[in-house]
């Protein structure tokens, strides 16, 4: 049990207390007296008012259920007089601008992949910010993107030859040579500011387009390195016929390297477990790595320990000799924790817990100042002197004017110019969604962000109708009306608010690592929406997913839609009820208890007895999904419906869960940690928080896991002290 630290009229944790003096503060202009004042303020000024806006939340939520039982079957007109009238929905401002200033290119110009990874894992924080760059013959030869698989042990040439040919193609595409193509080149150098290819017959060609090349490495008549860019996407080929791969192809190339998650979101919160200080000191030692650019973790490969370390950026010749460089890493977001819970790290001079959205606001921001200033190890991340904060969960325009006055006053406090906290919002809410136009209006000179979340946003769509009839099963959500009137919204608001080159418009997660063949397949409709960037589960998909940025230049694709996207909002309103008169069989609803009961159960058995917040988790039909928090509320919330409009019981419920139990402890048999939860169902920790989801679901606030999830992981954690 730590100590804790009187400072100003907080009582705070000596783990927190600590790494604040000792690691957080060296190298900055300020001394913990004035952070400890600083959090005072912010305590006194934001912690009631953060309080009003929850309550606001269940007011309007019971408003809202009252309303459901006393108007079975009312229609949407009535329904939205309702919403307007208590003010869930408000009056959308006539002209919007965001005016968004000091935002990097990669936000401002550059599409592509991004990457969302637990801060608390060093490891993974680390490959995230490293995987700005990645290889392309990797990606294809390890997965399942090509037909087939590699066999035997050490390199597979009849592989390598379905990649090399595969990276022929891509170059061709995009790179097409005035004469042959790319697989008939048997070398490659410069001359006069241009590539020059030789062909099989010893022919020299250019490419069509001379101005897609843009530098290289070594020498310029035999280079080791050939840079290009097309889409504002850079892609190096390497050159060296020493190697297995290079020796196969006429040109001498080994690899082919894409620039792939162009932005990556450290998060502290949903696909973080941290539940106290000690939690809490972990996520936050590791941002502040991250913004020193001292990150490292040590890895044991092939019997040798590994130190790995934040890339550096890569030194190039432009088409005339001279050097520059490219940024390295990915630019790095922090996603805070949003506006519901509280934290013990810090105590108020009330003795209560405080918001843990704010501890995090200025927790990161200290952190991140060390990026600002110019940290001693020349890794930068912002070069426009700008933090990126994504702020989730947040309800509309009040909470994200909530979240600018916070800002604001930690910028004052700090000492920071204003607006140099940018905003990122998740449009994962429901009275975000329909009221989005006036969330971004009240955050025009700050936001950087905005994207789409199908499982927390399906989550908030059934507990805010709860009350309204049964809705249909969750693998029936996508076809209803509402999702795709989101999806089309969130790129239409954006765009008609400007943030075209001020902010990145955003898609969610491509849940599934280990289909990335489908992915191909798939994923491309993000950039032909007009999203410039959209989440991944592995740099390995980073790398993959960039090819579609390769297949549409989105700012063409973003001006198309300006013209064409027609939305009916209205259409948000649309609740996805199960038709009147629906008669489920019994095996339609065991199928979809055993699917939501298992998927929770695969999750929260890793959170609660874990302390995991992020993994691939085997579905009910063995598909292993990167889950996060998410993914228990859409389930958890699904279920408490079902409960409560009598479409199953409490013991077809239990039934599910135990016979799922069984099968998640099967699945997870090869891990020497995992604890059994059959058939001592009663002792478990992980068993009993998954019921507690779904039968106290109904009245847990906006449906949200987060108290369930946090106050069993402490028990979890407190039993095995």
């Amino acid at each position: 049990m730590s100590n804790r630290i009187s400072e100003v009229n907080l009582a705070v944790d000596s783990q927190i207390h600590d790494l604040l003096v000792n690691e957080i503060l060296p190298g900055l202009n300020l001394n913990a007296d004035q952070v400890w004042q600083a959090m005072a303020t912010l305590l006194t000024e934001f912690q009631p008012r953060n309080r009003q806006l929850l309550a606001k939340r269940e007011e309007l939520q019971s408003q809202i259920d009252n309303w459901h039982e006393n108007n079975p079957g009312a229609d949407v007109a009535a329904y939205k007089s309702m919403l307007q009238e208590i003010g869930y929905l408000v009056t959308a401002p006539a002209q919007v601008q965001a005016t968004t200033a000091n935002v990097d290119q990669e936000i401002t110009t550059i599409a592509g992949p991004q990457l969302v990874v637990p801060v608390n894992n060093a490891r993974y924080a680390l490959n995230a910010a490293n995987a700005r760059w990645g290889s392309l013959y990797d990606a294809l030869y390890g997965t399942d993107a090509l037909p087939g698989s590699a066999q035997g042990k050490g390199y597979d040439a009849k592989r390598g030859a379905q990649v090399i040919a595969y990276g022929k193609q891509f170059l061709d595409q995009h790179f097409p040579l005035m004469h042959g193509c790319h697989g008939q080149v048997t070398g490659y150098s410069t001359a006069n500011g241009s590539l020059i290819a030789t062909l099989q017959n010893g022919h020299a060609t250019m490419m069509v387009t001379p101005k897609l090349f843009a530098g290289y490495c070594g020498d310029p008549n035999a280079p080791s390195a050939i840079l290009l860019r097309h889409n504002n996407l850079h892609v190096e080929l390497i050159l060296d016929a020493t190697t297995a791969v290079g020796q196969q192809d006429m040109a001498g190339i080994t690899d082919i390297i894409l620039e792939s998650a162009i932005s990556t979101i450290m998060d502290c919160e949903d696909s973080v477990a941290a539940v106290d200080a000690t939690d809490k000191c972990l996520v936050y030692r590791n941002w502040l790595g991250l913004m020193k650019g001292d990150l490292s973790v040590d890895m044991n490969k092939q019997g040798k320990t590994v130190t790995r370390t934040m890339n550096a950026d890569r030194e190039y010749h432009n088409r005339h000799g001279e050097r520059f460089s490219l940024h390295g890493r990915a630019l790095l977001f922090v996603r805070n924790v949003g506006h519901l819970m509280t934290n013990d790290a810090i105590l108020n001079a009330q003795g209560e817990e405080i918001p843990e959205g704010i501890m995090d606001a200025l927790f990161t921001t200290l952190c991140s100042m060390h990026d600002l200033n110019g940290n001693a190890n020349g890794i930068s991340n912002s070069r426009q002197g700008s933090v990126y904060i994504v702020k989730p969960k947040m309800h509309g325009p009040e909470e994200v004017t909530f979240t600018v006055d916070l800002f604001t006053r930690i910028e004052a406090l700090l000492g920071l110019p204003t607006n140099t906290l940018k905003i990122g919002i998740m449009d994962e809410e429901r009275r975000t969604s329909i009221n989005l136009k006036a969330c971004i209006a009240a955050a025009s000179e700050r936001v950087a962000f905005i994207n789409t979340g199908f499982l927390d946003r399906t989550g908030d769509e059934i507990h805010t109708s709860m009350n309204a009839g049964p809705m249909v099963a969750k693998g029936d959500m996508k076809q209803q009306a509402w999702i795709n009137t989101y999806e089309d919204n969130n790129v239409k608001v954006g765009l008609e608010c400007g943030l075209q080159g001020r902010a990145q418009i955003g898609k969610g997660m491509w849940a599934k690592p280990d289909c990335m063949a489908e992915m191909m397949e798939v994923k491309v409709g993000h950039p032909m929406a007009g999203a410039n960037t959209a989440w991944v589960p592995s740099p390995t998909g980073a790398t993959l997913h960039a090819m579609h940025y390769h297949d549409v230049l989105v700012q063409e694709r973003q001006e198309e839609l300006k013209k064409s996207l027609s939305v009916d909002q209205d259409k948000l309103l649309e609740i996805p009820l199960l038709p009147a008169g629906t008669e489920l069989t019994g095996e339609q609803i065991t199928r979809e208890l055993d699917n939501n009961c298992q998927g929770i159960l695969g999750y929260v058995i890793r959170w609660v007895e874990g302390g995991v917040g992020c993994s691939k988790v085997p579905d009910i039909n063995q598909v292993g999904l990167m889950e996060d928090r998410a993914t228990l509320r859409i389930s958890a919330q699904a279920l408490a419906n079902w409960l409560a409009h009598g479409i199953c019981t409490r013991q077809m419920v239990v039934a599910s869960m135990q016979r799922m139990a069984r099968l998640v402890d099967k699945q997870n048999a090869k891990d020497p940690t995992y604890r059994n939860m059959a058939p001592n169902f009663d002792s478990s920790v992980g068993y009993q928080a998954a019921l507690e989801l779904v039968f106290e679901g109904k009245v847990q606030p906006s449906g949200y896991t987060e108290p369930v999830l946090h106050r069993r992981r402490k028990e979890a954690k407190q039993a095995c002290v």
